[in-house]
């Protein structure tokens, strides 16, 4: 019996010979029988799973983030700190910023944080699939629906999102290589005063250290790359104010008298349950007005 007739179902189960055999019915086959016939199979899709194509972009077509976190001493305590990263993708040059969460409010607060860095907006960012920017993922159609909230902030700058599938280094490598390094690089065995510390910390390390370095790969200075290559592809940021400041929702008041706006719940009179009500956001604050129709 030849495994290449039953394709999808040996991969399914890693062409193990016990798997093999189990999706197998009507068929008398000894385990060993089975083990000779996937051997060369099982070492096709191991070396597929170490090969790694490495994928180069255009200047400025593509900005790629992520978040990783580490445990650092501030003030005296263990605190858990959020990096945000986010890599150039043709320059590989970094931005870093730190965070106390990763929530839906941080990965934009830190997308326009690398904005400003950079000087411009890339054509498209390359994301991973999380909760807080992807509402769902279907993995066997490969289907990403992503927040509203992102695809607005998305417009509101001029980029087009794109997820990374998990575990795909392939794609998205330049920018976990970029996590690691600033938790490696930047953060080790340093004790901070206060957050204000820890964030001029990193404002340095970004200038003194992640610029001016050789890349491994491109045997080029990062900031000399990128100011090469990148800043004219970038489109000018033309003193757009942040994305937080300048939203405009409606919502329906939920039974427990509150709306909700990026995760978060905030209370509104009972007479309001049931009916749409104008939430705006301004510079941070969230302003709730009288009842619209839907």
């Amino acid at each position: 019996m030849d495994c290449r007739e039953f394709p999808a179902t040996c991969r399914e189960c890693g062409y193990g010979a016990s798997g093999v055999v189990q999706r197998i019915h009507g068929i008398t086959l000894s385990l060993r029988t089975v083990k000779r016939t996937v051997l060369e199979y099982r070492r096709e899709m191991e070396a597929e799973a170490k090969a790694t194509v490495r994928f180069e972009t255009r200047p400025g077509a593509q900005l790629q983030i992520d978040f990783g976190s580490k445990i650092v001493e501030i003030a005296g305590e263990k605190t858990r700190v959020h990096l945000f990263m986010a890599t150039r993708g043709h320059s590989r040059r970094n931005f870093v910023s730190a965070f106390r969460d990763e929530r839906q409010s941080s990965w934009m607060e830190g997308l326009e944080r690398a904005f400003q860095h950079f000087g411009g907006v890339p054509e498209e960012v390359l994301l991973d699939i999380t909760k807080a920017l992807v509402e769902h993922h279907d993995q066997k159609q490969r289907i990403v629906t992503f927040h509203l909230n992102l695809l607005a902030f998305a417009r509101h700058w001029g980029f087009s999102p794109r997820a990374c599938a998990p575990y795909r280094a392939r794609t998205k490598g330049k920018d976990k290589n970029g996590v690691g390094y600033a938790r490696k690089n930047a953060l080790a065995c340093h004790v901070f005063a206060s957050w204000d510390a820890l964030e001029a910390h990193l404002e340095w390390w970004m200038c003194e250290e992640a610029d001016v370095r050789l890349h491994g790969t491109t045997g080029e200075q990062l900031l000399a790359r990128f100011e090469r290559d990148e800043t004219t592809f970038l489109r000018p940021l033309n003193g757009r104010p942040p994305f937080q400041q300048l939203r405009e929702l409606h919502r329906k008041v939920h039974n427990d008298c509150c709306v909700e706006v990026d995760t978060n719940h905030y209370s509104v009179p009972w007479k309001l349950i049931g009916n749409h009500v104008r939430v705006r956001i301004v510079n941070g604050k969230v302003h709730v007005s009288k009842a619209v129709k839907a």
